[in-house]
């Protein structure tokens, strides 16, 4: 199964994706991030402005990355941007950034698990969950502490691309074929991921980013939690959150209709878009 999918792979075009940019030396990861801040509010702008987002407020970012979105929140007149993530080499990545932006004092990184945030109740004005939804581990407990951390009136501005989209399963890097992990086993993807890129310079960090083994030794997909949209309004609703706003966004404009339909809005709803408010 795992020749099928490699020769069934070259089919495809391949997708342009930030690790493959910074192999090629093109730009880095915290440079693409932050030329595509603005994609990662577009959603949310038909129901506030970006000063309404942003202007004089304290921003939490989870699920930073490189930190480059975190600097584009703070290149709108923010009044700091504190940047979270799991992965330590982002640190010094999104600090070189934010010296070459000159936002050095708007902004700081911290390595922490969202699950566990290091700060203060009542700490921040506007929360940015940005494609993080679907990598956390228990998202439960993150929502959790995102409300704890919350300001009274303050809001959360959750994205995330559900599982069933045709590249939910987060391997666009070297594996091209839409709905891939509809097709194949997680254990037929994991051998063919780790195939695929064994070669590349940095072929052990990706499959140590996004591969781990279980108590009893089996490696299993540990960066991504197969968010659907029905799990994500189970747990809202578990929580007891009601989103002030909230749109399915399709993967084109001429499948709005079925996008719409019960069973096929997990395939062709490229976004799932919310702002919950405290």
């Amino acid at each position: 199964m795992v020749n099928l999918l490699k020769r069934w792979n070259k089919c495809f075009k391949p997708v342009v994706h930030p690790f493959n940019l910074n192999n090629d030396g093109i730009k880095t990861y915290s440079m693409w991030q932050y030329e595509k801040g603005e994609d990662t509010i577009k959603f949310y702008l038909d129901y506030l402005s970006k000063d309404e987002m942003f202007r004089d407020k304290e921003i939490l970012d989870i699920g930073c990355g490189a930190g480059g979105k975190s600097l584009y929140y703070a290149s709108c007149g923010a009044k700091k941007v504190t940047g979270v993530d799991i992965v330590p080499k982002y640190e010094q990545d999104s600090m070189e950034l934010a010296k070459k932006l000159n936002l050095q004092n708007k902004f700081q990184f911290f390595i922490a698990d969202a699950s566990k945030l290091p700060f203060p109740s009542h700490s921040f004005d506007t929360i940015i969950m940005n494609d993080a939804m679907e990598h956390v581990a228990q998202p439960e407990a993150v929502l959790r502490e995102v409300m704890r951390v919350l300001k009274k009136g303050g809001k959360v501005f959750i994205n995330f691309p559900p599982y069933n989209h045709p590249f939910g399963a987060h391997l666009s890097d070297v594996i091209f074929i839409p709905w891939v992990h509809l097709f194949f086993s997680d254990k037929t993807l994991i051998k063919a991921y780790k195939e695929l890129v064994k070669d590349l310079p940095d072929g052990e960090e990706r499959i140590s980013f996004r591969i781990s083994k279980d108590q009893k030794g089996r490696e299993y997909f540990s960066y991504i939690n197969k968010m659907t949209l029905k799990r994500y309004k189970k747990i809202l609703n578990k929580l007891q959150l009601t989103p002030v706003y909230y749109k399915e966004v399709p993967l084109r404009g001429f499948l709005k209709p079925v996008a719409k339909l019960p069973f096929f809005r997990e395939y062709f709803v490229k976004m799932a878009v919310s702002v919950i408010e405290k």
